[in-house]
């Protein structure tokens, strides 16, 4: 089994073997818990080694589908700096940073990049379903967060916060606020407003990205994605798609993405984000796989389902760690 290296201590120094803008495969990881609920650290390191054998070109954490909602300040802080250590510099990490609050998000992502984050990953300030911020505020809060880092700002267009963000907007937020210049779209009809966002902001787009999990991947590299945040599960399946389309070759990226849609269409719709946890630990990666209260159980037949799917494909996540 490939064994967890011990921490390495950080130099904030870039990541060895990538450089802006970052492109490719960069799925989301896991937050691991155990039994109890409580973090499993051990298990989050071998989560992170795997993503990274298979292929990742970086990785996010914190993120949503890390279930970023049930952490504490606290273990945000735990989780960032174990893994920006264990990491050490081998691929870009994208920190998420999200918060209602201006200062609070800023002070979120000054600690990020100080801690070595690659880039911070943002969501516009919004809270449950009724609270929103007008577009000059939301303008208003991503300029003052990059007052405060060095590093690139991705803004997350999902429909979870309920913002709209048009292609417009974000364009004109990349020429004039400094870090702005990534863009994760996971909005409906995602394909046109990437084409829309590239055509308006030109050079100051230095990543158009895909999200939501890759079910939308074809016709958003078509338009002009150069990056995929997808979840953890399995990233050498999306390099199936990504090293192709990348290479120049449509029909073989367009071949592969037809083979992994079943799976990659059965997270997105039927699993969640419980899914890269179930499939490291039906791999023996991780020991448990739950979410914390209150998120629900995946039932056991969508669980049988998506570990099918991905012995199908001969997914690395199954064979890692035997």
């Amino acid at each position: 089994m490939p064994m967890v290296s011990a921490p390495v201590t950080r130099t904030n120094a870039p990541p060895t073997g990538a450089s802006r803008p970052y492109r490719g495969v960069f799925p989301v990881v896991p937050t691991i818990f155990d039994a109890r609920g409580e973090l499993d650290l051990a298990g989050q390191l071998r989560a992170v080694d795997f993503m990274i054998d298979a292929g990742s070109d970086g990785l996010c954490i914190l993120a949503n589908f890390s279930e970023q909602f049930v952490l504490t300040d606290a273990e945000r802080e735990i989780l960032t700096d174990a893994i920006l250590d264990h990491v050490a510099g081998r691929v870009p990490v994208i920190v998420t940073t999200t918060h209602f609050s201006t200062r609070v998000c800023a002070e979120r992502s000054r600690r990020a990049a100080d801690a070595g984050a690659a880039m911070v990953m943002i969501m516009p300030p919004y809270h449950g379903a009724t609270i929103r911020v007008a577009e000059a505020g939301v303008f208003d809060f991503f300029a003052a967060v990059s007052d405060a880092i060095p590093i690139p700002i991705m803004i997350q267009d999902a429909p979870v916060a309920g913002t709209p963000l048009s292609a417009e907007f974000l364009a004109r937020m990349a020429r004039e606020i400094e870090h702005v210049a990534y863009f994760k779209i996971e909005t409906p009809m995602a394909a046109a407003k990437l084409r829309r966002l590239i055509e308006l902001g030109g050079a100051a787009i230095e990543g158009p990205w895909d999200g939501e999990e890759a079910i939308t991947l074809m016709a958003d590299l078509d338009a002009g994605a150069t990056g995929a945040m997808t979840g953890g599960g399995f990233p050498d399946g999306i390099r199936q798609i990504m090293d192709p389309w990348r290479a120049g070759d449509r029909a073989a990226a367009r071949a592969a993405y037809a083979r992994w849609l079943p799976l990659i269409n059965h997270e997105n719709r039927q699993c969640g984000l419980l899914a890269a946890k179930a499939l490291m630990k039906a791999g023996g990666i991780v020991a448990c796989d739950d979410g914390r209260a209150p998120l629900a159980p995946m039932h056991p037949q969508t669980r049988e389902a998506l570990v099918e799917l991905a012995a199908e494909r001969d997914a690395l996540v199954l064979k890692w760690a035997r």
